[in-house]
């Protein structure tokens, strides 16, 4: 799958040994899939997603000789299982998720183990920072046998805390808050996601940082805004999650009301199998609107097709329903100069309205987005000024130098 939270893990650890910091990236679960060259290269995947599930379904796999646990820790059979899975979704986990939350009390904790002795043969970590909060399981036990301070990035994790199944739900935000205590810092994206953690997790302000997330600027550059036709555009997975099925709703009513002559719809982003039976509905909404000609599917680009998708675009417009906790997306655009339009909620008003990079409008309201995206789409003046803030912002402060000299600057005054 392509995950954001990847792609900052991967940019970040990129620029740190640009820096000249030894910086090492370990995968869980899965070999990653990136845009740009990967850091984790070279070295071992731990907690293999095979591995995880059946010591999670059965109790004696716990025991399975190393060289089983070996075989299913193959990239190649990973990615090939992979063709025919998507993203976990939260309904189907409740019991892995909660596991993995209780780390050395787990069911995965030989997988624990086996981490911190490769660790501790191959690597003098001084620090270690995990992915964010759904492992912070790990944290007790490395604390422990390495001796370093633990880190967490936090990045929408109570998304999927809240889709899982009851009583598994709150059972495992218990778990997290009892875990808290395992971690010397947690570093939030926004000043919206820290105190929304801060107050469900039970984080203390002496342990929470805002470090605004950046973005490796390579390759990003605005173009001219398109004027004949204007393209209003999203870029994210392919998922009621993220609120395709609001802009296409958008989409179709502003075309059917005419305000915007020619108006074109470009939709790109991550595309799993379980997402195609979605897909194909937007596509028969589009088809019987007789607008199915007006739009385009990408999905799963590289990097270079994705900064021309983004150089393509008039506005962007991702109108998830949930509280995004920062959204890579938006300043994707932002240093494409491409203004952006997103719900009044969560993190958007911080990021969007706060750096002037476009407007915020209410949220599930499918009649409002049209509304504020036709208004923009109208005003060209309005258009280019949100775009050259959008720009500006990128280029001061979501990028990914900025981030990570923030990280080392606050990760030197751990004791």
């Amino acid at each position: 799958m392509y995950c954001g939270n990847c792609f900052r893990d991967n940019a970040l650890v990129a620029q740190l040994r640009r820096m000249g910091h030894h910086a090492l990236m370990v995968p869980l679960y899965l070999p990653l899939t990136l845009d740009e060259a990967d850091q984790s290269e070279g070295t071992p995947l731990f907690f293999s997603g095979l591995n995880v599930y059946l010591a999670q379904k059965f109790n004696c796999f716990q025991k399975a000789p190393n060289w089983l646990r070996s075989m299913l820790t193959s990239g190649r059979l990973l990615n090939w299982l992979g063709n025919f899975a998507g993203k976990t979704r939260g309904a189907e986990a409740g019991d892995l998720t909660l596991s993995m939350m209780r780390g050395e009390a787990g069911n995965q904790a030989r997988e624990l183990e086996q981490l911190i002795a490769w660790l501790k043969e191959h690597e003098q970590p001084d620090v270690v920072c995990l992915s964010n909060a759904l492992i912070t399981g790990l944290a007790k036990r490395i604390r422990q046998e390495l001796g370093v301070p633990v880190v967490c990035l936090l990045e929408g994790e109570d998304a999927f805390l809240d889709s899982l199944p009851s009583p598994q739900r709150e059972q495992t935000w218990a778990e997290l808050s009892k875990r808290v205590a395992d971690i010397d810092l947690f570093i939030a994206p926004t000043r919206y996601y820290a105190d929304a953690m801060a107050q469900r997790a039970g984080i203390p302000a002496t342990k929470l940082e805002h470090i605004n997330n950046g973005i490796n600027l390579d390759g990003f550059e605005p173009s001219d805004l398109p004027d004949d036709p204007p393209v209003l555009g999203y870029f994210a997975r392919m998922c009621p999650e993220k609120g395709l099925d609001a802009l296409v709703d958008a989409f179709v009513r502003l075309k059917q009301t005419g305000p915007i002559p020619g108006l074109k719809l470009a939709i790109g982003g991550g595309c799993q199998p379980g997402d195609k039976a979605f897909v194909e509905k937007q596509k028969a909404r589009l088809r019987a609107a007789g607008l199915l000609g007006e739009v385009t599917f990408r999905a799963n680009l590289d990097r270079d097709a994705k900064l021309a998708f983004y150089r393509g675009l008039t506005v962007l417009s991702v109108p998830v329903p949930y509280g995004e906790a920062f959204g890579l997306y938006v300043v994707e655009a932002m240093a494409s100069g491409v203004p952006v339009v997103a719900p009044d909620d969560a993190s958007f008003p911080e990021i969007v309205e706060g750096n002037g990079a476009g407007v915020i409008c209410e949220k599930d309201n499918p009649q409002a987005l049209a509304d504020a995206i036709g208004q923009l789409l109208l005003d060209r003046e309005r258009l280019a000024k949100y775009a050259a803030a959008g720009r500006q912002a990128a280029v001061q402060t979501f990028n990914i130098e900025r981030m990570a000299e923030s990280f080392v600057a606050r990760l030197a005054k751990l004791s």
